[in-house]
């Protein structure tokens, strides 16, 4: 039992100039939180990245920070706009046990309890307390924002059953020809797992995911059996499948913590969360292009076959924060995720971008995200070419990749280079 507090969007960025929590003792409370970063003002077109996502958006710094201030709940308000994402992913995602790694006893105590609440659901609890919820929105795109107790005492009650559960990472070493260089490494990852049995659809409760992500652990097996079968390059490289990443990304996060190679020996990651069904390409969506000197690196690969980089196209979705080289970054390691673009081989100008509306808004995360017998593979083998390439060419290349200088994660990659 413990009083409601609405926090804006929970964020306490001092880069930004941005505290949404002020001195407000939260300790003991439940908060309300929006998802995604508070809206960049029209004179700071840049505030927490503009249009793009920034980690203080996403949901598990929204836990993370409620956390850190002593709450003992969080519940998230989710919109589809403001999440990336419709209701029934949430659904599909918390609608049932959850996993998490073994706690840290240096990390703050706990949640007690964390999740989301639907907008509408939202909208019906603060007007008992005579609230609006579009108020307090508004409210929250402000720096001067400070939380509101909104009177509401949370009464929750439930009964958790603990599971020691075992899962394992996969992890294969091609070790490099160079007698010095061979001690540092190129990491490729690819998560293997997906949801399991779970609500039925239409009468089916066996969530597949063929695209989410069977595709790209296809795509990985394929380039790392055509990478023993080349000449060696001077690094070596490291295949790292890994589990529970649609669980929060537990798999690698767990790597990252516990790698089978010192952390900083690793010089770049490159991720595949999602290989291309659909056919050839002329552009890639590489998340995290503009934070490093790989997404340079990869645009002059790709340049002489005919292809480019595209922008992201839905930046406000913090994709790059959602895959696995996320927690290869978060340790200090340059890395992307390579993926297919929009503007495919023999389609009209829109077609890619509307296949991928259509598999967010009915398949990611559901039963029909299977295999089907008109999958066009020629884009997979396309897609794990070039980045079976770019592999190779980082492995062989005189230096290794750098962060940008204003990229969040240099500073870890100094801390990692010691490990």
């Amino acid at each position: 039992s413990a009083e409601l507090v609405f926090v804006g969007y929970g964020a306490s960025a001092p880069e930004y100039r941005w505290d949404d929590f002020k001195d407000v003792d939260v300790r003991g409370k439940v908060l309300l939180v929006l998802v995604n970063d508070p809206p960049a003002p029209a004179g700071e077109p840049n505030l927490f990245g503009g249009r793009a996502m920034t980690y203080y958006g996403r949901w598990p710094y929204k836990f993370e920070e409620a956390e850190r201030h002593g709450a003992v709940g969080a519940l998230i308000v989710h919109t589809t706009e403001r999440a990336g994402y419709p209701w029934h992913t949430v659904v599909g995602s918390w609608a049932k046990e959850q996993r998490m790694l073994p706690r840290d006893p240096k990390l703050p105590a706990p949640l007690q309890f964390r999740g989301w609440i639907t907008d509408d659901a939202a909208k019906q609890v603060l007007s008992q307390a005579g609230l609006s919820l579009d108020d307090l929105v508004r409210r929250a795109s402000s720096r001067d924002f400070r939380p509101v107790p909104t009177g509401i005492t949370m009464d929750v009650a439930f009964r958790n059953q603990v599971q020691h559960l075992k899962s394992e990472n996969v992890v294969g070493t091609l070790r490099g020809s160079d007698p010095r260089l061979s001690s540092q490494y190129v990491a490729f990852s690819a998560h293997w797992d997906h949801l399991g049995i779970g609500p039925a659809v239409n009468g089916d409760s066996i969530y597949n995911g063929a695209l989410d992500n069977a595709s790209g652990v296809a795509d990985l097996l394929a380039v790392a059996r055509a990478a023993a079968q080349r000449p060696r390059p001077r690094r070596s490289l490291l295949f790292v499948f890994v589990t529970a990443e649609e669980s929060g990304l537990l798999g690698s996060e767990f790597y990252a913590r516990n790698p089978t190679v010192p952390i900083g020996s690793i010089v770049a990651n490159l991720n595949m969360d999602g290989g291309n069904l659909l056919g050839r390409v002329n552009d890639l969506r590489v998340l995290g292009d503009t934070k490093s000197s790989l997404g340079p690196q990869l645009a002059a690969l790709v340049r002489p076959r005919g292809m480019r980089i595209s922008p992201e196209e839905h930046p406000e979705r913090g994709a790059f924060y959602r895959s696995d080289h996320f927690a290869f970054a978060k340790a200090g390691v340059p890395a992307v995720s390579i993926g297919e673009g929009s503007d495919f081989v023999g389609r009209p100008k829109g077609w890619g971008a509307e296949q991928e509306e259509e598999y967010t808004a009915k398949h990611y995360h559901q039963p029909s995200d299977e295999y089907r017998p008109d999958l066009d593979l020629t884009g997979a083998v396309q897609l794990a070419q070039v980045v079976l390439d770019f592999g190779r060419t980082l492995a062989n290349a005189a230096t290794v990749p750098t962060w940008n200088a204003d990229a969040e994660f240099r500073s870890a990659r100094s801390g990692a280079a010691t490990k």
